[in-house]
């Protein structure tokens, strides 16, 4: 019995969600030949965009393609679509797909693009996928992650990203869709490892950022980066990952990427958060959800829960949650117990 996969020609898409990330890979699909809608939760931005080819919330600076076509959360074609796209963060995440899952056709696959976990339950996206959607769905669900700020996807600028799904037709069926000159794409079956490398690089990115807002330099940021490396896959093997995709694109690329980018949200909110800010201010101040700020809590339980040491998730945690002081964090985390690397 052959997998899940999608049309090689004529497939119609929709990628629920209007924020940065599903306006820039719409865009990308539409490029690819797929017809797109691009589902929002406002009539308003909808209707915006499909008049001026323009999201005036998101990437307003890009031209969208004029085959885009926008829809709202009341009005849009669910139903027809061959490939589903979930790009809204991963609080909102089950509150957006269970309104949604009963309109999806049964043999249309899903493809996650947030990179979080729920608060409370720790789940990732794909098992609240499975959850929501009507039995047997994992088969369905695939999931992409890697060093891809949607700033530089809308531009062509040459990226690259990992897709992995339990189904390995279904995942090379998604990298043949969205290849392309300026977008490379690589597949594997370690759903675990990629999305929980999408949700834990977050928390490091706010320590990144934290040590960008109180004026450290290089030795700092790598250290953080390479330690937090560790961290992260300590996690992934106890929760059972490959250890080997912390290595790639999910892992290494995606966490040296928004530990260093100005267009990172987590690493802009950790430097707001080290100037004084709270982060709700933080997150008012840039416009945009940093998904750390909600999942680095979720991460440090499920990390309780293996009985699992993660020092640097830790002490943002007591930053951003308790208000702990930035420099007290730093101290504490630089005066513990010497050991091996």
């Amino acid at each position: 019995m052959g997998g899940i996969s999608i049309p090689a020609s004529g497939a119609r898409a929709s990628v629920i969600g209007g924020g940065s990330w599903g306006t820039a890979f719409s865009r990308l699909l539409v490029n690819a030949g797929i017809a797109t809608e691009l589902v929002c939760r406002r009539l308003e931005q909808a209707e915006a965009i499909n008049g001026s080819h323009r999201n005036p919330d998101y990437l307003s600076d890009i031209a969208l393609p004029a085959e885009l076509v926008a829809s709202s959360f009341e009005r849009n074609s669910i139903r027809l679509a061959d490939l589903v796209v979930m790009a809204v963060p991963s609080k909102a995440f089950r509150e957006v797909i269970h309104r949604f899952a009963g309109e999806i056709r049964p043999e249309a696959p899903l493809l996650s693009l947030a990179k979080g976990l729920e608060p409370e339950t720790y789940k990732r996206m794909s098992q609240v996928l499975v959850s929501e959607l009507p039995a047997p769905a994992a088969g369905r669900v695939a999931v992409l992650s890697g060093p891809n700020h949607a700033e530089e996807v809308a531009l062509d600028i040459p990226s690259a990203s990992t897709v992995a799904a339990a189904d390995m037709e279904l995942a090379r069926s998604v990298q043949k869709l969205i290849s392309s000159p300026s977008f490379r794409v690589y597949v594997n079956q370690d759903v675990i490892g990629v999305e929980l490398c999408g949700a834990t690089k977050n928390v490091i990115a706010l320590a990144a950022g934290m040590s960008d807002g109180l004026g450290f330099g290089d030795n700092t940021k790598a250290s953080l980066i390479t330690r937090g490396l560790a961290e992260m896959a300590r996690l992934g093997e106890k929760a059972g990952a490959d250890p080997r995709t912390y290595y790639g694109l999910a892992g290494m690329g995606d966490l040296i990427a928004t530990c260093t980018s100005r267009h990172s949200r987590n690493r802009r909110a950790g430097e707001l958060i080290a100037g004084g800010m709270t982060a709700a201010e933080a997150e008012a101040e840039m416009g945009m959800v940093a998904e750390g700020l909600t999942s680095a809590r979720s991460v440090l339980e499920l990390a309780w829960q293996y009985e699992l040491d993660m020092p640097i998730t830790e002490q943002v945690c007591e930053v951003i949650y308790e208000g702990k002081d930035v420099m007290l964090a730093v101290a504490e985390l630089m005066g513990r117990e010497p050991r091996e690397e």
